[in-house]
C-alpha cells in the first residue's frame, strides 16, 4: 500500500468512528460503528475469556462483567479514547482468566477471589450468627428450602450452605429407616 492509500484509510477510520470528535458530537453512524466493533470486540473477549464468568456465579465474575460493561459502554458512547479501551477490555479478559487460573491452583487465592461456603444450617439446626452475618432470614432460607429441597420441614436437612455464588445449596437428612 502506498504512504497516500495508508492516509487514506486512516482518515476514513477516524471519520467513521469520530475518532478525535467530542462525544456530544459524534453522529449516529458514528456511534453506530463503534457499537458494531464493540460488539464483535466483546464476543471474541467472551469467546477468550470464561464461559462461567458470563453466569456471575461468584463476586469476582459479576465485578468483571461489571466493569468490562462500563468500560466498553465509553468506547461507544466516546467519553474515552476508542482502541485504548478496547485494548483494555482484553487485558481484563486476560487478567481474569489468570485469576482464574491462580485459583485452580491456590485454594488460598480461590478464596480470596472468589469466597467461601458457609455453612447456614447443620442437622436441622439454624446457625442464626451465620445468618445474621450473611444477611439471609428465615424467610429467605424457607424460600430456597421450598423450591430447591422440596421440603418445609427444616429437620429434614441434614446441611445448608451459602454457596460462593449466592446460591442456598441443601443437602437432606437421611431419615429413612430400612426394614429389619
Amino acid at each position: 500500500m502506498e504512504r497516500s492509500e495508508m492516509n487514506t484509510s486512516s482518515e476514513l477510520l477516524h471519520t467513521l468512528l469520530g475518532i478525535g470528535t467530542e462525544p456530544r458530537d459524534l453522529t449516529f453512524l458514528q456511534v453506530s460503528v463503534r457499537g458494531v466493533i464493540v460488539f464483535i470486540a466483546t464476543l471474541i473477549m467472551v469467546r477468550l475469556g470464561s464461559k462461567r464468568s458470563l453466569a456471575e456465579k461468584t463476586a469476582f465474575d459479576a465485578v468483571f462483567i461489571v466493569i468490562i460493561g462500563s468500560m466498553l459502554a465509553r468506547a461507544i458512547n466516546g467519553s474515552e479514547a476508542f482502541f485504548p479501551t478496547l485494548g483494555t477490555g482484553f487485558v481484563l479478559v486476560l487478567l481474569h482468566r489468570l485469576f482464574g487460573l491462580a485459583a485452580y491452583y491456590s485454594h488460598t487465592f480461590g478464596i480470596l477471589v472468589k469466597g467461601k461456603p458457609v455453612l447456614l444450617v447443620e442437622d436441622g439446626e439454624v446457625q442464626q450468627k451465620t445468618m445474621l452475618r450473611e444477611h439471609i432470614s428465615k424467610h429467605d432460607l424457607e424460600e430456597d428450602m421450598r423450591l430447591d429441597a422440596q421440603t418445609e420441614d427444616l429437620s429434614k436437612i441434614k446441611a445448608a450452605r451459602l454457596e460462593r455464588s449466592g446460591d442456598i445449596s441443601f443437602i437432606r437428612a437421611n431419615n429413612v429407616k430400612q426394614a429389619a
